[in-house]
């Protein structure tokens, strides 16, 4: 391709920040980033947010290259056959490559009265207001987490640690990714919290009122603010636009992050679903998927075929509070193993994590391609065989790709 080249992003988070700053790596290519917001969302921040003790927020021109160009608004549509999105606030740009990166929120919940009663948190606004109720709230009031993966139990642990009383509500297994010994060390410090935590298989919610739980069991939970953490989805614009998606609205790809219906279309982070096998949603992924979205543009403009995902680098860590969390370590797929780090110690592992995602968007900032995308033995092989067992008697994705 000769001449200069557009590229926008859609999504201002992790991965979006992430592809935008290595897309300067050439000068031939132009950079458009498109976020709703005039600020990037630190959203492994978001329960500190309502905690009262960060208010997840950091200026773009901390962690943005000087030359992306910035558009504060929202894409109402991709129109693919003509290479050009529709902003909310009127007008279209034109673009030559598209890298779709547009994150996740939260679930809609399906439960009576949650929608109408219970407060999400998983977008910056949502947490916003949940600050505010909490703010507007006697302390003494009883609150309700709903959800025990990773933002429920770090939203109870940073409420009670801010002197709430609350209760967990697990809807089954406390921390469904962790092995029974992480599972036993974040329920000790949970009780040590002060936080009351329901799980089992009578924990689930089955209605939500202005001022209680009901439990399956028939148990009702007084309740003066329900915290709902179940679940997330991701925003509907690929299927808006008549682009592939998965069942739960994630651009559909090959390994390259490329989209099924149109090579000039690249997905990352979140709202990805390479082979229609994504990665779990999470930070850990997100700045990763970011780069490679990239890199795979920066192939095709480079005349080269880009390369297939090889991420097989897996975690898991939840603060407790201010003063300890949990670091749990994962095989290659994914799954948690025996091995983790807790207490102080996993508190300072977390807030070195919290502190590296801007820091590592603000070097590939000053130095794009500097971010290194680590290939771990027996990776790509790792992702193949899941690709065949998700596909039984079909060859994998990667091997039609490679």
């Amino acid at each position: 391709m000769t001449g200069n080249t557009h590229v926008l992003v859609i999504g201002g988070g992790y991965a979006g920040v992430m592809a935008a700053n290595r897309l300067t790596r050439r000068d031939d290519v132009t950079v458009t980033l498109i976020n709703p917001r005039p600020d990037l969302v630190h959203r492994v921040r978001l329960h500190q947010l309502v905690g009262g003790s960060d208010d997840a927020l950091v200026p773009y021109r901390d962690v943005l290259a000087e030359h992306v160009r910035m558009t504060v608004d929202t894409v109402t549509r991709i129109d693919a056959a003509e290479r050009r999105v529709t902003l909310s606030a009127g007008g279209t740009l034109g673009y030559d490559y598209l890298i779709y990166a547009v994150g996740s929120g939260s679930a809609e919940p399906s439960v009576p009265g949650a929608a109408e009663f219970a407060y999400p948190m998983a977008t910056l606004e949502a947490a916003q207001r949940l600050r505010a109720v909490l703010d507007a709230t006697p302390a003494t009031a009883p609150v309700t987490v709903v959800g025990a993966g990773p933002t429920g139990i770090e939203t109870a642990a940073e409420l009670a640690d801010a002197g709430w009383t609350v209760t967990l509500v697990c809807g089954g297994v406390l921390g469904p990714y962790l092995p029974s010994r992480g599972r036993r060390s974040v329920a000790r410090r949970l009780t040590a919290l002060g936080v009351t935590v329901i799980d089992g298989s009578d924990a689930k919610v089955t209605a939500v009122t202005g001022d209680a739980v009901r439990l399956a069991d028939g148990r009702e939970l007084p309740s003066e603010v329900t915290v709902w953490t179940v679940g997330f989805g991701v925003p509907d614009l690929g299927a808006r636009s008549g682009l592939s998606t998965d069942a739960v609205g994630r651009l559909l790809t090959d390994e390259t992050l490329t989209s099924v219906d149109d090579a000039r279309i690249v997905a990352a982070g979140d709202s990805a679903a390479p082979s229609g096998l994504p990665l779990r949603m999470s930070c850990l992924n997100a700045t990763p998927l970011g780069a490679r979205a990239a890199d795979t543009v920066l192939s095709r403009l480079a005349g080269e075929q880009p390369e297939n995902l090889h991420q097989s680098m897996y975690a898991q860590c939840i603060s407790l509070g201010r003063s300890a969390g949990i670091y749990q370590f994962a095989n290659r797929s994914d799954v948690a193993v025996w091995l983790h780090i807790d207490d102080g110690l996993g508190a300072r592992i977390k807030e070195l994590v919290c502190k590296g995602i801007p820091r590592h968007l603000a070097e590939e900032a000053h130095k794009p391609g500097s971010f290194r995308l680590h290939r771990m033995p027996g990776g790509v092989a790792k992702r193949r065989q899941m690709l065949r067992a998700s596909r039984p008697g079909t060859p994998a994705a990667a091997d039609r790709a490679s």
